[in-house]
């Protein structure tokens, strides 16, 4: 069953309308229907505001980093550990191909039913899950192979256990070490993109996000809570902190937005996919052009630029 949210209820008492019309064979008011849904879909959808693009980037049936995966990656070869704790299960790593491009995808993944969010552990990676994306992207850096990094998390896990097997060093060294990566790297916010939680892998030579996705220092949540310690003030905190692609893209925090069908991800996840594989592989041919001393010389420019502003 899908799931709806409080603006999409006009538009699923539409679609329920058309699975009526057709149970009958009413194949002309299948026709009206269709269309009367494709002008609701553009109504509501192009008139989003913050707080609502957030709902879509944490939205239960929104595509996580498995099921792209699943969807764009052929001859897939999961990497398991750190090699020092355990494998988390919030950051998967896998080998395989994009077409006919070698790739290692790293990817933050939440989980659907509570077993397996109990095993993602929500989506909020370990210092271990970070130490894995680091000694995969090292080993991708040996070999040459590009990286491509999907960014989904509420962010780190701030647990008792992360805090004593150092989550904060493990963070800062992903940050370090990924910067220095002479291997193409693309990293893309495919859903709630949650403070140094995100951040770990997302220092990349180009880093872009799905049109629905956020990405923030911190949740919308814990900003009301800091500043108004009022709930009741997530919508405007969610429009105060500029976290959506667009807000983002016009700051220059982000090189692209990708166009996500715009009736949402959730809704045409293989749309949703075929959109991030073409923008891998265009975002690589343009990246495959320049030297690896370009690459990095670009890439030290654009977080050097960070936080730039004019008066």
């Amino acid at each position: 069953m899908a799931t709806y949210l409080e603006f999409e209820y006009k538009i699923k008492k539409i679609e329920d309308d058309i699975i009526t019309a057709k149970t009958k064979d009413d194949f002309h008011a299948v026709d009206i229907l269709e269309k009367k849904l494709e002008k609701e879909v553009e109504k509501t959808f192009k008139n989003l505001n913050d707080y609502q693009k957030l709902q879509l980037a944490r939205h239960p049936d929104r595509p996580y980093a498995l099921d792209y995966i699943s969807s764009i990656l052929t001859n897939a070869y999961e990497i398991h550990g750190d090699r020092h704790f355990v494998d988390d299960g919030a950051i998967v790593c896998f080998l395989g191909f994009i077409e006919n491009q070698r790739v290692l995808v790293i990817g933050e993944q939440k989980g659907r039913g509570t077993k397996e969010k109990l095993k993602r552990n929500f989506g909020m990676p370990n210092p271990e899950g970070y130490r894995k994306a680091l000694r995969a992207a090292q080993m991708a850096e040996k070999f040459q192979i590009p990286i491509l990094m999907l960014v989904d998390t509420p962010g780190a896990y701030p647990g008792l256990g992360a805090e004593e097997r150092n989550q904060s060093e493990a963070i800062a060294r992903n940050l370090f070490e990924f910067a220095n990566l002479t291997t193409p790297t693309i990293s893309v916010v495919i859903g709630e993109g949650g403070s140094g939680g995100a951040l770990a892998i997302s220092i990349a030579d180009k880093l872009a996000m799905m049109r629905y996705s956020v990405y923030a220092v911190i949740s919308p949540e814990g900003c009301s809570a800091i500043l108004w310690n009022d709930p009741s003030k997530v919508e405007t905190a969610a429009n105060a902190l500029k976290i959506t692609a667009e807000n983002l893209k016009q700051l220059n925090l982000i090189d692209d937005v990708i166009n996500e069908p715009l009736i949402g991800a959730h809704r045409r996840k293989e749309e949703a996919a075929n959109a991030l594989k073409e923008y891998f592989l265009t975002s690589l041919d343009e990246l495959k052009a320049l030297s690896k001393e370009e690459r990095v010389q670009k890439k030290y420019q654009k977080i050097m630029n960070l936080g730039s502003y004019s008066e």
